[in-house]
C-alpha cells in the first residue's frame, strides 16, 4: 500500500544516521552519499522512505559485496532507472545497483549510481530545483497524493503515472540549471 506522509524533520536526521553507516561501510569507495527523493525535500509529503544515492566510480563488484556482508539487500532485477522522454536511452547510462536496509534499520532505499551518468545527476538536480521552488513541490506532493489515493494497491499504475510527471519536472529543472549554473556537487 503507498502511502503519503505529510512532512517531518525526523527524514533528515534519519539520512545522518544511514549516511554515517554508508560511509564506514565504503569509506572512500563512496564518492558521495546523497540524501535524494521526496523525503530529501522540506516540507514535501512524501512515502515514509529514505532514499540515498551512493555515488561511485564504478559499480564494481566489490562494493556491492561489502554493503551485502553489511546486512544490505541487493535487488538485482532493479538494476536501472526510468529513462526521461527525449534523454539518451543508453542503457549503459542509467544502470543502477539497488538495495534495501538491513533488518530491522530504518526502512530506506539505496541507489548505487555511477558519477557523471545522466541518472546519477538526475536525482540531485530533481531534488534542489523542487527546494528552490516550493510551489512545484506542493503540487508534485498533491499529484503524489491523488494517485496514491486512486492506485495505492497497484505499484506498476503509481509509478506509470509518476514518472511521466516527473519527467515535466526535469525538463523545468534542466532549464533552471542552465539559467542558474547549477552544478552537481
Amino acid at each position: 500500500m503507498i502511502i503519503i506522509e505529510s512532512y517531518t524533520s525526523k527524514w533528515p536526521e534519519e539520512f545522518r544516521d544511514i549516511h554515517r553507516a554508508l560511509s564506514r561501510i565504503l569509506g572512500a569507495s563512496a564518492l558521495a552519499v546523497d540524501h535524494i527523493g521526496s523525503t530529501s525535500i522540506p516540507g514535501l509529503g512524501a512515502k515514509d522512505i529514505i532514499d540515498v544515492q551512493i555515488t561511485v566510480a564504478a559499480l564494481l563488484p566489490e562494493l556491492r559485496e561489502s554493503l551485502v556482508r553489511a546486512g544490505y539487500r541487493w535487488l538485482p532485477d532493479v538494476d536501472h532507472d526510468h529513462v526521461p522522454a527525449g534523454e539518451d536511452p543508453d542503457t549503459a547510462l542509467w544502470t543502477k545497483w539497488f538495495f534495501r536496509q538491513p533488518v530491522d534499520a530504518r526502512r530506506a532505499n539505496i541507489h548505487m549510481r555511477i558519477k557523471g551518468h545522466p541518472n546519477q545527476r538526475y536525482p540531485l538536480l530533481f531534488r534542489d530545483y523542487l527546494r528552490a521552488h516550493p510551489n512545484s513541490a506542493r503540487s508534485i506532493e498533491l499529484i503524489k497524493r491523488e494517485i496514491a489515493r486512486r492506485h495505492g494497491n497497484d505499484e506498476e499504475a503509481y509509478y506509470d503515472i509518476k514518472d511521466p510527471v516527473y519527467d515535466l519536472v526535469w525538463e523545468a529543472a534542466r532549464e533552471w540549471a542552465v539559467h542558474t549554473g547549477w552544478r552537481v556537487s
